[in-house]
């Protein structure tokens, strides 16, 4: 153990540890005691800065040495596939690669449904058209727009679904 101080106190960069401070230290003299491997926590967790060596069982090393081995398998797969980029990196393209553009057609059809509904909505009671508009549009719960409200819960819960019944005429009738 005095040459490992020796080594740490003259380097403040990294130091490899010979192989025979890596494996056990020592053989278990009881039953109860288990073999104990020393690793540098710097290795294993980005926040430490400097080396900091710890004793810990050989399964927690074993562990350890697993993980390193699956995430270099990991970089390897992915350079050999040329898999560079993660599809949720929110820059559009999982949107790009999961959906195909709409046609002329089928973004025409989706105006004029859009604006049926708009139309729909606009002709419901001026409480309801709100109450629906907050609920499913804005995301409020019925809870909260009866909060701002000033009214129960029960009265904005009527309202929406005596609303959405109406829609439901008023759309049926324009088809």
């Amino acid at each position: 153990m005095g040459l490992l101080r020796v080594m740490l106190a003259r380097s403040h960069s990294p130091v490899p540890l010979p192989a025979a401070f890596v494996s056990v230290t020592r053989q278990p003299t009881t039953e109860t005691e288990v073999n104990m491997a020393i690793i540098n926590l710097r290795d294993y967790y980005p926040f430490y800065t400097s080396d900091c060596f710890m004793e810990v069982s050989e399964e927690v090393a074993e562990m350890f040495k697993e993980f390193d081995r699956k995430e270099a398998a990991y970089r390897l797969r992915t350079y050999r596939h040329k898999a560079y980029y993660s599809l949720d990196r929110d820059d559009g393209l999982e949107h790009e690669a999961v959906f195909v553009a709409l046609s002329p057609h089928e973004l025409y059809e989706r105006k004029v449904t859009m604006q049926e509904l708009h139309a729909a909505i606009a002709s419901l009671p001026n409480k309801q058209a709100k109450r629906i508009y907050a609920h499913f549009i804005l995301g409020m719960t019925k809870q909260d727009i009866a909060r701002a409200e000033g009214v129960h819960e029960k009265v904005v819960r009527v309202a929406i679904e005596r609303g959405l019944r109406h829609l439901e005429k008023i759309l049926k009738n324009s088809l």
